[in-house]
């Protein structure tokens, strides 16, 4: 079946070649049973691209990133690559692909399948039903502005610094795709920040202010410091719908949220630019939330639902194709249910199975929708 779906995959290091290769199992499902296909392309990433390369991301792999509609991400980094300097790192790669492709939205859903409410270090009725949002900046800020570094100073000791710094529009891009998805939603915008301490912050709720009074029609609207929304979100998470924060703060926040949901294997994120005024398109690079676990990697320990939910989100908001995203959600809902489950999920009565086998029930599920 000839294809104008454009996927580029990236399994990167650690566990990420292994999740990938158990959501590719789908890819090639939809192809058979849905006769949807995708053209498929591979790449390196992270320490893999180093190995084979002498760099985390080559110009021909970020050229094919920048062709593609969409890029499937399995993860970077491991203890191996610890004394690389700072640019050869295997996250310099991801961080590349981010800032080239303009990903300014990252977008963390933390939700709680029914069958998992037991698996929260949270009460039940903390958690139970929790759907949030969590939409992170993430191209500018502390993680790319300059000045930054480690200098040596006179007396022998030495000072490191950061910058964390960002303009009006950055902001109120963010602010704008916030807004959208809360439509979508339940009406409700959290913008979170410092500005008890930082003028970034400052500037950050003197324009998400400005932004809310003129374009936020029919939306509930709230600015939050960043270390309150931390405290809120154990407290009481389903006060939130959509958190809108910056790098430094949302890179924090969505892993705190993260938890609130039992394990970092179950969460997937999805990294969008702006779409084109001209050809509509929009870059979109999706990826676990979980990162690459290299203490698990290649023992088919590791939990491939993220992944796999990661990979639905890109036919959502890349491939508009929201009917076949369902079908793989109700699978994994349905397995849940069944008390399936990998170790990082596992709980007393339930039966522990591997990342194939996992696999196995899901497309096993999904053969039975159709």
């Amino acid at each position: 079946m000839a294809s104008n779906r454009k996927l580029l995959v990236l399994p990167g290091d650690g566990i990420g070649p292994e999740v990938v290769s158990q959501v590719l199992r789908v890819v090639d499902w939809l192809a058979a049973k849905r006769s949807v296909s995708f053209d498929l392309q591979e790449g390196l990433v992270g320490g893999a691209a180093y190995d084979s390369h002498g760099t985390p991301l080559t110009d021909e792999t970020l050229s094919d990133a920048l062709a593609a509609d969409a890029i499937l991400f399995g993860s970077v980094g491991g203890p191996q690559y610890d004394d690389l300097p700072f640019e050869l790192k295997p996250e310099r790669g991801l961080l590349r692909l981010r800032k080239e492709m303009d990903l300014f939205a990252n977008l963390r859903p933390a939700m709680v399948f029914d069958a998992m409410v037991d698996s929260s270090t949270l009460k039940k009725e903390v958690i139970e039903g929790l759907d949030i949002l969590i939409l992170r900046e993430l191209t500018g800020g502390i993680y790319f502005a300059e000045p930054r570094g480690i200098e040596d100073l006179s007396d022998g000791t030495k000072k490191g610094f950061d910058t964390n710094l960002y303009t009006t529009p950055e902001i109120e891009r963010i602010g704008r795709v916030a807004m959208d998805l809360a439509r979508k939603r339940r009406n409700k915008v959290t913008s979170v920040e410092k500005a008890n301490v930082m003028m970034s912050g400052v500037l950050w709720r003197d324009v998400m202010t400005k932004l809310f009074e003129n374009e936020a029609h029919g939306l509930e609207t709230e600015h939050m410091y960043a270390d309150n929304c931390g405290m809120q979100l154990v407290r009481n998470p389903k006060q939130f719908d959509v958190i809108v924060t910056d790098n430094l703060f949302g890179d924090m926040l969505s892993d705190c949220a993260a938890m609130l949901t039992g394990s970092l294997g179950m969460l997937p994120s999805a990294s969008l630019g702006a779409v084109d005024d001209t050809t509509q398109k929009r870059y979109a690079l999706y990826e676990p939330v979980h990162g690459s676990a290299p203490d698990i990697a290649g023992k088919e320990m590791a939990n491939p639902i993220a992944e796999l939910l990661s990979f639905s989100m890109s036919l959502r908001y890349s491939f508009d194709m929201p009917e076949d995203a369902d079908l793989i959600e109700k699978s994994i809902q349905a397995v849940l249910a069944e008390g399936i489950r990998t170790p990082d999920i596992m709980q007393e009565g339930m039966t522990l199975v591997s990342t194939s086998v996992m696999m196995d029930n899901i497309v096993s599920k999904l053969d039975r929708s159709v």
